[in-house]
């Protein structure tokens, strides 16, 4: 039963993690990446649909992404959508292909884009502190419930604290190498 409440946390909190690069892949670096345009939706026949569904997004060069969509008539609804998304870029379109050129980040910019990564960071530990109250709790009940020693318990609670730390210590990699990342010219 331990084992089990080890291993739902466990699994809990590699998705927080999977959830935390979701997001530091939407936060742009100095250099083009088809990941950036993940989160915009175009209309497609009066529904929102992602991006990636109707179009190709791929690299031209260091700083432009090119999208090719399946249908020419597409290439307005594209630039609309990305235009009213909040990150910041404009788009330039041809007959058949719409080109997002990124400029390049300033300090400020390089600043706010870290707070950012900070602020996902933090959100990723505060999931995983919540996983762990919710397993230790879970602990707790077996033992309320008179289904496990104390003992075991309470090396089930350092167990699964041991695992908070570990998985902490990886949010704080996954910064640092965010960070660094940004802070590159």
């Amino acid at each position: 039963m331990i084992k089990e409440i080890h291993q739902d946390a466990d699994e809990r909190m590699g998705k927080s993690l999977e959830v935390l690069a979701t997001h530091f892949a939407r936060i742009r670096t100095g250099r083009a990446n088809p990941n950036l345009l993940d989160g915009i939706e175009v209309e497609y026949y009066g529904n929102p649909t992602p991006l990636n569904q109707v179009a190709s997004v791929s690299v031209e060069d260091a700083r432009t992404l090119v999208i090719s969509p399946w249908e020419k008539k597409l290439v307005p609804e594209i630039e609309k959508a990305i235009l009213k998304s909040d990150l910041g870029i404009t788009p330039a379109s041809t007959s058949d292909l719409v080109r997002v050129p990124l400029p390049a980040l300033t300090e400020q910019n390089r600043k706010d884009l870290a707070k950012q990564a900070r602020h996902e960071a933090e959100n990723a530990r505060i999931a995983i502190r919540n996983i762990r109250r919710d397993a230790i709790a879970d602990v707790r009940e077996l033992v309320k419930a008179k289904e496990v020693a104390e003992d075991e318990a309470h090396r089930a609670e350092d167990d699964i604290q041991k695992l908070t730390d570990r998985r902490i210590s990886e949010v704080d990699h996954a910064l640092a190498a965010k960070e660094t990342d940004l802070m590159e010219v």
